[in-house]
Order: C-alpha cells, then structure tokens, then sequence
C-alpha cells in the first residue's frame, strides 16, 4: 500500500501541484511546437470570438473548443513521453500508442472547428 501520511495535504498539495502544471507548461512551451501553434490559436481565438454578435455562452464554448484542443495535445505528449521513458526501439504498439494520441489530437481538431462552424454559421 502507499503511505500517504508523509504526502501534503489541503493547500501546500495544491500549491504543490500547481507548480508541477506550471513546469509541465513551461516544457511544453519550449519543446513541443504544437503546444505552441495551439496556445497562439487560443490567444487569437479570445479576441476573435469577442468580433461576433454571440452571446457570452457561446463565446465561453468557442475557447473551450481550442482549450480542449490544448488538453488533447498534453495528454498526447505525456503517451509519447511514456513510450519514450519505456525503450527508443521500434515497436507495433509504441507506435499504435502514438498513432491513438495523434488521432485524438485530430478528433479534438475536428470538433474544436465543427463548433467553431456550428456557433458562427
């Protein structure tokens, strides 16, 4: 079993934790350029979703859309990271591993631009 009396507790494991996102962040900012071309995309989709008469429901679900975008991309990169830590050598299903994080990453594309087109059509 896990000892989870020495773990922090209440918010030194919030704070804890928020560092970790943050130094998550700051890598995938510097080392993943699809991290990168997706926070621009959030960037310019906040200002642009405030150019269409919509409401403010509809603005919130068009940056939720991208952001599900960036989540999509993290959780990618932490199976890519995986596969990576487990062995380089190439394997069927290191590669199947990959190829279903890509997959999602173009599913959430998909979806982020069906709304996208749904909310502003």
């Amino acid at each position: 079993m896990f000892d989870n009396q020495n773990k922090p507790k209440g918010i030194k494991r919030i704070y804890l934790a928020t560092l970790n996102s943050l130094r998550a962040f700051q890598w995938l900012y510097k080392h993943e350029s699809a991290f990168r071309q997706e926070a621009l995309l959030l960037v310019l989709a906040i200002p642009v979703s405030f150019l269409f008469d919509i409401s403010f429901k509809e603005q919130i679900v068009l940056i939720l859309a991208v952001l599900f975008i960036i989540f999509t991309e993290i959780i990618n990169t932490a199976i890519e990271a995986v596969v990576d830590r487990i062995g380089l050598e190439i394997h069927p299903l290191s590669g199947l591993a990959k190829d279903l994080g890509s997959a999602a990453v173009m599913i959430s594309l998909i979806v982020a631009s069906s709304v996208w087109l749904i909310i502003l059509i």
